[in-house]
């Protein structure tokens, strides 16, 4: 991959050499459907079932897990799906894009975060596969200890990191032939786990409505609104390489759909298996339902993991480069591994993945949600959809500058609004209001309104500049 900041035009190639330069027409060749089975082949996938069974762990029923997770899908998909209609008319992959909110230097800070946020759900991830692979051979009889746990894990990065070193054009060709057989298994898992469970509708452990309140909030931070929105940082990185002459409205529903219907699909599944006793670990789920019968769909259930992974590591390479780090793709990959690793050893030593997901969720959320509404009305509010691309690729006197303090004073903010909201795994984050209210979270949302309105208000004259001077091209691209 290129490091340099300089766009060029180029015709698709199997290996993807594309930086984090605007993507030139002629290489921009997917189409909504494989849009569609890009973010479709990432959610379906075991740590999906977690989601559901996250709410039956914390108290709900399993008709109010199954409204949350419809219900908070619906607005966490439908903001992932604009993201993604963004990086289809601008044709820059996310982090660049927040040049023109943050400025410059001011977007190295997101990007960073990015980095090691993809970093870490490499890390999340694999210990899915791992957890998975280990439970169904040791039904077979095959115990191998800590070695076979590497063993796995070795195979499972192996394959990860080859997808990842080629980069778009092989992510989208890995999901086009495999998506489609994996939804087809998983339909059939499905109707096997509905005809051999018996699950409980009405029964929950939040009896009263504090309690409730509590753990609504908590599943919205952790698997409704707040799943859709973790995916945020990612989505014009994949979008920016869709004709040119898509509608916009093709590139929304090929998003919305393919991230709301394996999401909601799954964890509904997932909550269906908890409330008949199945357990909320994904091993448990797994075996505990289908026995030795999962062994045949054994590496399809590993197919949502990688498939999420190859967009992580893909994404954590265009956020080095946007921040400036100058080395081949390939070292980023080793780097982002070795981080991916410590998270990896975290979750082995938890006793309880579905909370420490949740912490995990909660811990990401806090930054997302007020980065995202500072992007968001800077792009709708203050520049009216309209971008100068080239200028995002300039030097610190550029018409975006290096810092837009207005825009860097709001996500702080924000910050301090969905810490104080946020209800996280150890103290430090566990913000005052959220300890008040007994453990309720609602982090995504004070952090994002917080930050978004503050920056409508501060950037109120630069809202009104922007409307009363056409965008003009930049006269020269820094290197």
């Amino acid at each position: 991959m290129p490091s340099s900041d300089l766009p060029r035009s180029e015709t698709p190639r199997h290996f993807d050499e594309h930086g984090i330069e605007p993507i030139p027409a002629a290489s921009r060749d997917s189409t909504p459907w494989q849009q569609f089975w890009i973010w479709a082949g990432a959610n379906i996938a075991p740590i999906n079932w977690v989601l559901g069974a996250l709410g039956i762990t914390l108290g709900l029923s399993l008709l109010e897990t199954l409204a949350v997770i419809a219900v908070g899908n619906l607005v966490g998909c439908a903001v992932f799906g604009v993201f993604n209609v963004i990086g289809h008319r601008t044709g820059v992959n996310q982090m660049v894009l927040g040049r023109a909110a943050f400025g410059r230097r001011g977007a190295i800070v997101p990007g960073v975060v990015q980095g090691l946020l993809a970093m870490g759900w490499v890390g999340v991830n694999t210990w899915v596969v791992l957890d998975l692979v280990i439970a169904i051979l040791a039904q077979l009889g095959i115990h191998g200890g800590l070695g076979l746990k590497y063993l796995v894990a070795g195979v499972i990065m192996a394959v990860q990191l080859g997808l990842a070193l080629y980069g778009f054009y092989a992510i989208r060709t890995f999901e086009k032939y495999t998506v489609p057989a994996t939804v087809l298994i998983m339909a059939i898992m499905t109707v096997l786990a509905l005809a051999t469970t018996a699950p409980d509708w009405t029964s929950a452990t939040a009896v009263t409505a504090a309690d409730k309140l509590t753990a609504v909030t908590r599943l919205l931070t952790a698997i409704g609104v707040g799943w859709g929105v973790s995916w945020l940082p990612y989505s014009a990185d994949y979008s920016r390489f869709v004709r040119v002459r898509t509608p916009g409205r093709s590139v929304f529903w090929a998003a919305f759909l393919g991230m709301y219907l394996p999401t909601v699909w799954l964890a509904a599944l997932g909550a269906w298996l908890a409330s008949a006793g199945g357990g909320s670990d994904p091993s448990t789920l797994v075996t505990a339902t289908f026995g030795v019968m999962a062994v045949p769909v054994l590496l399809l259930i590993m197919h949502g993991p990688v498939a999420t992974n190859i967009l992580n590591l893909y994404s954590c390479s265009l956020a080095a480069l946007t921040v400036g780090i100058r080395a081949a793709r390939w070292k980023v990959t080793l780097v982002a591994g070795a981080v991916a690793a410590t998270v990896l050893a975290v979750f082995v030593q938890a006793d309880d993945f579905a909370r420490a997901f949740d912490h995990w969720m909660v811990s990401i959320l806090v930054w997302i949600s007020p980065w995202a509404s500072v992007v968001l009305v800077d792009y709708f509010v203050v520049r009216r959809g309209r971008v100068d691309v080239p200028a995002l690729y300039l030097g610190d006197a550029g018409p975006y500058g290096a810092w837009n303090r207005p825009a860097l004073v709001s996500l702080g903010l924000g910050l301090v609004a969905a810490w104080s909201w946020e209800y996280g795994m150890v103290p430090a984050l566990q913000g005052p209001i959220a300890r008040m209210l007994g453990g309720t979270d609602f982090s995504w949302l004070s952090g994002g309104l917080v930050a978004g309105g503050l920056y409508c208000l501060l950037a109120a004259r630069a809202r009104r500049r922007v409307a009363a001077a056409p965008v003009e091209p930049a006269a020269e691209v820094a290197r």
